[in-house]
C-alpha cells in the first residue's frame, strides 16, 4: 500500500479531480475538489469528518490519483465524465442514464403536435416538463386532446385526406382535411402552450362545458367521462405556491444522509405551481449534491430559470458548469428566507423521510441496531465492535439521595434484564465526578460476579458527561485493572464524544448519524433509568419521614409499612386489616395510622385564609 501521507506531500492546492484505486487498481471513487491536498488529507487523516460509507470505501483504497483542473467549473465537468466512464462502486451515480419525460411543441410547423420525448435538443421548439412519478405524462396529453382540438397523430400533411373518428368526435380540427388554415390551428395550439405555462383555468371551462352540454343530452357516460378528466386536472394541477409569480420556474434540490443512507429530493416548479417531485436514495460514500445535479442535467437538459439547493459548496462553480448545457442563463441560488427558502425545506422533508424509509422495516431495523453499532466503530476507530455497551449516569438533588444507573444496549437495542441500580456509598456531597469514580469502581469488581448483566463484559462504556465525567470514569478503569475497556463520554450541549484514548480531542458526530442517534438512545435511557430510581428511592424516604412523625410509629414499623405497601400514599388507601396484618401493629394501631394520614392529607388540602 502507498505511504499517503508521503504522497500527499506533492499534492498540489489547485482545484481539480482524484480518483481513489483499490489494490488491482480499478477506480472505486471519482471526486472533486477546490483544493487537492486538503480534500485528500481530510480522508486519510481528519476522523472526525469521516462518514461511515467513507470509511467503507477507505478500507478498499490503495492508491490515488489526481488531475488538476483549470477552474471548479471544469473539475466538475471532468468529475462527471469519468465517473460516467469508470462507473465507480462509491460514487452516486445515475448509471441508467435516468431521464424523464417531457412534451414538445414545434411552433415552426404549420400543424404542431404534442410530441413525448426524452431528449430535449436545441431545435428551437418549445419543451415543457420534466413530468416525475407523482404526475403521469399521459394524463397530460390526454387532458390535451380531450380540451383541445389538436391531433395526435403522425400523418404527413403535405397532401389532403380522409379525416379520422377524432374529426367527427370533436377532438381535432382535422388539418389533414386541408380545410383549415396553419393560423387557425395555431391558435389552438397556443392555448395548449398557455396551459403547460400554468393556465389551468381554460382547460376547467372546457371541460364543465362539454360534460353540461352531455349531461343536458342525456348522455351521461360521456358526462362521466369528463367529470373523471376534471378530476384529473385537479390531482394533476397544484395550487400556486404562496408568493411565487406564475412565470416562475425552479427546479429545488436537497440532501440528507445518515452515514450510511443518502438521499436527494428533487421538486420542480412550473408556472408558479408545484407539479412534481421525485427522490433518489444511495449508499454511496459520496456526498456531494454538485455531481449528482450536474449528472442529472447532462440527461435532462435545464428548463428551468432557477435551481435552489444548499448542498452545493461552489454555488458559483455549479451555476457555470449548468449554463454550459443549455441556451438560457439559469441562476444557482442558496435561499435564506422566504418562499423558496420553505420549498427547500419542503425538500429536506421529503430526502429526509426517503431516508429513514429506505428498505424493508427489517432493513431499517438493521440500519438503526446492528448498522448503527458497525457505524460508531467505524466512525469513532474502536478496537472491538461494540455489541455490548453499557451506558452510566448519575442522579440527586443536592448531593441528597445519590444514585446511579448502568444501563445495557446489545446489538444497538435495549437489555432490560440487564439493567442495574446503584446507591452511592461513599461519596459526601454534591460530587458527580466522584460518584462515577464509584459506581464504575464497582461495576468493573463485579466482572466474576455470579450475576448475569454484571460478569458480562462490555464492549463500550458511555458515561454522560464530558472530559470531568470522563477522567473520573477513567480512574476507576485504572483502579480496577481495566483499561483495555473502550471508554467514551457524551457532552449533552454539542453532543460531543470525548474518547478514553484521547479525550483531548472530542468528536462531532454527523447529526443524522446512525451511531449519535445510537449513543443518544444509550444516553437517554440511563438518564431515564436513573431519574426514575431517584424518585422512587426520594419518594420511600418521604414516606418514611411523614410516618415517623406519627406518634407510635417507630423506624421499624415505618420501614415495614413501605417495605409491605410502597409510599404513604398507597397505605392511605389501605383497609385496617390489611395494616393489622403486619407483625407488631394491631387492629386498633393501624386504625390510628390511617387516621392520622387522613388528618393530614386534609391539612394540607384546606383552603388558606389569605
Amino acid at each position: 500500500m502507498v505511504d499517503f501521507k508521503a504522497k500527499l506531500k506533492d499534492v498540489p492546492t489547485a482545484p481539480g479531480v482524484y480518483m481513489m484505486l483499490d489494490a488491482k487498481g480499478e477506480i472505486i471513487y471519482v471526486g472533486k475538489a477546490k483544493n487537492l491536498k486538503n480534500r485528500l488529507k481530510s480522508y486519510f487523516f481528519n476522523l472526525s469528518n469521516r462518514t461511515a460509507k467513507v470509511m467503507a470505501m477507505l478500507e478498499h483504497v490503495d492508491d490515488f490519483r489526481y488531475i488538476i483542473c483549470a477552474s471548479e467549473v471544469d473539475a466538475l465537468v471532468t468529475e462527471n465524465n469519468l465517473i460516467k466512464k469508470h462507473t465507480p462502486r462509491y460514487n452516486i451515480m445515475l448509471k441508467d442514464d435516468k431521464s424523464y419525460p417531457f412534451l414538445r411543441i414545434d411552433m415552426k410547423q404549420s400543424f404542431p403536435r404534442i410530441e413525448v420525448v426524452r431528449k430535449l435538443k436545441n431545435d428551437g421548439a418549445k419543451y415543457f416538463g420534466p413530468y416525475m412519478q407523482s404526475v403521469n405524462v399521459r394524463d397530460i396529453t390526454d387532458l390535451i386532446h380531450t380540451a383541445f382540438c389538436v391531433r395526435d397523430c403522425g400523418r404527413d400533411l403535405s397532401k389532403t385526406s380522409r379525416p379520422c373518428l377524432n374529426k367527427h368526435l370533436g377532438r381535432c380540427l382535422a388539418p389533414c382535411s386541408g380545410e383549415i388554415s396553419s393560423e387557425t390551428y395555431k391558435a389552438e395550439v397556443q392555448k395548449v402552450v398557455d396551459f403547460l405555462r400554468g393556465n389551468d383555468r381554460e382547460v376547467e371551462r372546457v371541460l364543465n362545458e362539454k360534460m353540461m352540454r352531455f349531461a343536458e343530452e342525456e348522455n351521461f357516460e360521456v358526462a362521466l367521462n369528463y367529470r373523471n378528466k376534471l378530476r384529473v386536472l385537479e390531482k394533476i394541477v397544484r395550487k400556486q405556491v404562496s408568493a411565487l409569480p406564475k412565470e416562475f420556474n425552479l427546479d429545488i434540490f436537497a440532501f440528507e444522509s445518515n452515514g450510511i443512507i443518502s438521499a436527494i429530493n428533487m421538486l420542480v416548479v412550473r408556472g408558479g405551481k408545484l407539479v412534481g417531485g421525485e427522490n433518489f436514495t444511495s449508499t454511496a460514500a459520496d456526498e456531494d449534491l454538485a455531481s449528482y445535479i450536474y449528472q442529472y442535467y447532462v440527461n435532462n437538459a435545464p428548463l428551468c430559470d432557477e435551481i435552489v439547493t444548499d448542498g452545493s459548496e461552489d454555488i458559483l462553480s455549479l451555476e457555470n458548469a449548468v449554463n454550459k448545457l443549455c441556451s438560457h442563463t439559469v441562476r444557482v441560488v442558496e435561499p435564506k428566507q422566504g418562499v423558496r427558502k420553505q420549498l427547500l425545506e419542503l425538500a429536506h422533508s421529503n430526502a429526509y423521510d426517503a431516508m429513514i424509509k429506505y428498505g424493508t422495516q427489517d432493513e431499517r431495523k438493521e440500519l438503526r441496531t446492528t448498522g448503527a453499532v458497525r457505524q460508531l466503530a467505524e466512525l469513532l476507530g474502536l478496537k472491538t465492535l461494540p455489541n455490548r455497551i453499557e451506558g452510566y449516569d448519575i442522579s440527586h438533588i443536592s448531593g441528597t439521595d445519590k444514585v446511579a444507573s448502568m444501563v445495557v444496549f446489545e446489538g444497538g437495542q435495549p437489555k432490560k434484564a440487564h439493567y442495574r441500580k446503584f446507591k452511592i456509598k461513599t461519596v459526601e456531597g454534591n460530587n458527580d465526578f466522584a460518584c462515577m469514580r464509584e459506581v464504575l469502581t464497582r461495576r468493573l469488581l463485579k466482572l466474576d460476579d455470579e450475576d448475569e448483566s454484571f460478569s458480562s463484559v462490555p464492549d463500550l462504556l458511555l458515561i454522560d458527561g464530558g472530559k470531568g465525567q470522563l477522567a473520573y470514569a477513567k480512574e476507576a478503569q485504572a483502579a480496577t485493572g481495566k483499561q483495555d475497556i473502550e471508554i467514551i463520554s457524551l457532552a449533552k450541549r454539542e453532543e460531543e464524544v470525548f474518547l478514553g484514548s484521547d479525550p483531548t480531542s472530542p468528536v462531532i458526530l454527523p447529526k443524522d448519524s446512525v451511531a449519535l442517534q445510537l449513543l443518544q438512545r444509550v444516553r437517554d435511557e440511563s438518564h431515564r433509568f436513573a431519574i426514575t430510581f431517584h424518585r422512587s428511592l426520594r419518594s420511600k424516604h418521604l414516606s418514611e419521614s411523614v410516618l415517623r412523625n406519627i406518634k407510635g410509629v417507630g423506624d421499624k414499623t415505618a420501614n415495614a409499612l413501605i417495605k409491605r405497601f410502597g409510599s404513604v400514599e398507597d397505605i392511605k388507601h389501605k383497609t385496617a386489616e390489611e395494616l393489622a396484618e403486619l407483625d407488631g401493629i394491631s387492629h386498633s394501631k393501624a386504625e390510628y395510622i390511617l387516621e392520622q394520614l387522613a388528618a393530614l392529607t386534609a391539612k394540607n388540602n384546606a383552603p388558606s385564609d389569605l
